[in-house]
């Protein structure tokens, strides 16, 4: 009896621990940050990359120096993916029309979460962090499909 107690009390007191972690609206909150990512680019929507990003968002990735083959890390901020979203893809040409945009969420640990996202021509792995009850995007690391495109 007196383990039968303890065992339901353990379970009990996980669950409640487990309950006040993530919800299934963080989950999709987190979601909705990627996506808001993309598809600002794909919709040529800067409004909708701001309300994705941390203003201290930064986006990094390696680069090759055509000259000397050298590579090295290219960084990107808030401002000049705003600027970006606004610009990219006028035209409506820059994507399939279909664009794909997988989101999988790795990892969320409370207010942090490791995400990764597949688009067409490349791969993006965000931490997105909650701030003020707010999910919002604070690193980028991207990669094209073929590493030879960089």
């Amino acid at each position: 009896m007196k383990q039968t107690f303890i065992l339901t009390i353990s379970l009990f007191s996980l669950l409640t621990f487990y309950a006040q972690g993530q919800t299934r609206q963080d989950s999709l909150d987190i979601k909705q940050v990627a996506l808001d990512y993309i598809e600002s680019q794909h919709n040529v929507k800067p409004e909708q990359f701001k309300r994705a990003a941390h203003p201290r968002m930064v986006k990094r990735t390696f680069w090759t120096n055509k000259k000397t083959g050298k590579e090295y890390l290219r960084e990107t901020f808030t401002d000049a993916m705003v600027l970006l979203a606004e610009t990219y893809n006028q035209d409506g040409d820059k994507f399939p029309e279909n664009p794909k945009k997988e989101v999988i969420i790795l990892d969320i640990y409370d207010k942090t979460a490791s995400v990764k996202l597949i688009a067409d021509d490349w791969i993006d792995y965000m931490h997105i962090v909650k701030l003020n009850n707010t999910w919002q995007l604070v690193n980028v690391l991207w990669q094209f499909n073929n590493s030879k495109d960089h």
